[in-house]
């Protein structure tokens, strides 16, 4: 897929996530101030973190589709994981401040304080929002795997992440409503444990973004691949010294390939060229390799 087209069709996930977001963010901050909710209110603080790592994707997908240049020799691609990175960190944000929120209300309960009963303009909202994140989740995972891409990917888990929140929520304001007023409590505890569900999600997403910026190697199941790509050329009887890692959406390899020594330049040339074009064929055209030519 051609680095223009994968861009549009970025934008695009990323806009009709923006405006369901927008949407969402209105009628639950509406939704909670009218119904009484505080878990609502919290829910539309969550939704308004979604609206903006919209914003960073839209931000840093252009930055990392730019070809390379003088300033940056490997690409642009390390921007797209720096917006999956500051995803992630939103996330974790907002799933620490609803743990907080959530138990600040446990113990306020547990003090005797009433906690007020949500009207049913919020419980419905709960489930609007349920609905459509669900499937903004799904359309946005579908688009990102299929476009290779960490931040879109990482995004469409921020949808998902809400609509577990709004799940949490939903169990909260339904208790409180029916259960009557010493089950109001349930309301903080189900935000607690949604909480610590958006929390992991946040590492999930952030782990792999800092690994790669950090330099990580490729998994094992990769370079083993790699390798066994490049022993299957014709003329190449040794592989060492490999190092691997990402640039955004591509991977960069370096390796010394062992050739007969009194091979011509041109014969030698011809091999590698094989090699790099078995890996391209494999991990796309974007792949950064660098092969050293090493007599036998």
């Amino acid at each position: 897929m051609k680095i223009d087209s994968r861009e549009k069709e970025i934008y695009k996930v990323t806009l009709v996530g923006t405006g369901v977001n927008v949407l969402l963010v209105v009628l639950k901050f509406f939704a909670g101030i009218v119904g009484r909710s505080s878990a609502m209110v919290a829910d539309a603080v969550h939704s308004l973190s979604d609206l903006l790592s919209d914003v960073i994707v839209l931000v840093f997908i252009r930055i990392a589709a730019k070809p390379r240049d003088r300033s940056h020799n490997y690409g642009h691609g390390k921007f797209e994981t720096l917006a999956t990175v500051i995803i992630g960190l939103l996330l974790a944000a907002a799933g620490v401040t609803l743990l907080v929120k959530g138990v600040d209300s446990v113990i306020k309960s547990i003090n005797g304080e009433a906690l007020p009963r949500p009207e049913m303009i919020a419980l419905i909202m709960a489930v609007i929002s349920i609905l459509a994140k669900e499937i903004l989740y799904r359309y946005t995972r579908r688009i990102g795997q299929k476009l290779g891409s960490q931040a879109v990917i990482a995004n469409a888990w921020h949808h998902r992440s809400d609509a577990i929140s709004s799940s949490g929520t939903l169990i909260g304001i339904a208790g409180a409503m029916f259960l009557g007023e010493k089950w109001r409590i349930l309301d903080p505890i189900a935000a607690i444990l949604v909480s610590l569900l958006i929390i992991k999600s946040a590492y999930d997403i952030i782990k792999p973004a800092l690994d790669e910026l950090l330099e990580s190697s490729l998994p094992a199941k990769d370079e083993e691949e790699i390798l066994g790509l490049v022993k299957s050329i014709p003329g190449i009887t040794n592989v060492h010294n490999m190092r691997t890692r990402r640039v955004g959406n591509n991977i960069a390899v370096d390796f010394h390939a062992v050739m007969d020594g009194d091979m011509t330049l041109n014969k030698a040339h011809d091999i590698a060229s094989a090699a790099e074009s078995a890996i391209k064929s494999r991990f796309g055209d974007g792949s950064l390799i660098n092969i050293h030519m090493e007599p036998a």
